[in-house]
């Protein structure tokens, strides 16, 4: 390829880079009284809010629905054409519809526009056509006018479409934010993913607990801690007292730092050679916080343990890895 072709090619791309920019910057100038008016409608909806649009406004609207619903408004996407021969049932008067065509004269939408106000839904139109027909027919419209598309011929929809995911998301963060929705609300919505075991696992969900603990008295020797260690295989042990709480820590680093010391294995007591004040972490907080805490403190391992030194727990790098926490 030659150097006149790239440099034809990222000039382009750079055009409908500004060119979209530019239209998602315009719409602030429409976040006016209807665009409030249509976040009180849906802040007030006990049913669901229902999303149509055809063509490209019906891929954005599919997106839309999904951003709202994973944001604490109920959501979903209805094909108007589908619409038209049944799926019309499952707009109910508790709902919202919001409306998407960005010339606001989408026969299938305006086929069935009349339809949803009748079962008493309330209609929110979002167009590029203030005084289109659906405009007209709904009960507030937003305006996503564009001044021009990226598309060089002005056919193809690209900074309008663009313009409509971005008026979307301004809706769901709007009334994110006015349901006071929280990460742990975002993480119900997401259990599957990295995000949300990030954000719903805790560490009593993926430490070691009871016999599973590589725990040994202070009465133990260095050799006892060693074949504990090696049974329980998180390449640390913990040293607790008679109340079992935990005084100490030993671990695979600390072995290597002692060879050279000729230190007897059999004879040392634990006490000797164990890390006393060990970073300790609580069972209840979220498994990523505890992640951070080995990260930033250069550590493998961590013992959980109660506000008394109780311990409860004990996990390393890979119970975080296998637990999808990385």
């Amino acid at each position: 390829m030659t150097a006149a072709k790239t440099d034809t090619f990222t000039s382009l791309a750079a055009s409908v880079l500004d060119i979209e920019a530019r239209s998602i910057s315009d719409l602030k100038r429409f976040l006016d009284d209807t665009f409030t008016q249509a976040c009180e409608y849906l802040l007030a909806c006990k049913g669901r809010v229902i999303v149509i649009g055809m063509g490209k406004s019906g891929h954005i609207g599919g997106k839309i629905a999904a951003t709202l619903a994973s944001t604490g408004t109920p959501a979903f996407f209805v094909h108007p054409g589908e619409a038209s021969h049944g799926d019309l049932g499952m707009i109910t008067a508790d709902d919202v519809v919001l409306a998407i065509s960005n010339s606001g004269e989408t026969g299938e939408v305006l086929s069935i526009a009349p339809l949803i106000k009748r079962r008493g839904a309330h209609l929110i139109s979002m167009t590029g056509n203030p005084q289109s027909t659906l405009a007209e027919l709904a009960d507030v419209h937003i305006c996503i006018a564009v001044e021009q598309e990226a598309c060089p011929l002005g056919l193809a929809p690209t900074s309008s479409t663009t313009a409509t995911l971005a008026m979307g998301d301004a809706l769901a963060v709007a009334l994110l934010h006015a349901r006071g929705f929280t990460a742990d609300d975002f993480a119900m919505s997401h259990p599957g993913g990295s995000l949300g075991r990030r954000l719903l696992l805790h560490i009593h969900d993926v430490m070691h607990s009871g016999e599973r603990m590589p725990l040994v008295t202070e009465q133990a020797t260095l050799s006892e801690a060693l074949l504990e260690m090696s049974r329980k295989g998180l390449g640390m042990t913990g040293v607790v007292d008679d109340q079992q709480q935990l005084v100490g820590v030993f671990t695979d680093g600390d072995l290597r730092r002692i060879l050279d010391q000729r230190i007897d294995v059999h004879q040392a007591a634990i006490t000797q050679v164990m890390t006393r004040n060990p970073i300790t972490i609580s069972a209840d907080v979220l498994a990523a916080e505890g992640l951070k805490l080995m990260e930033d403190k250069k550590i493998n391992g961590l013992f959980a343990v109660d506000r008394d030194g109780t311990v409860r727990g004990a996990l390393n790098m890979h119970d975080l890895l296998k637990a999808g926490v990385m």
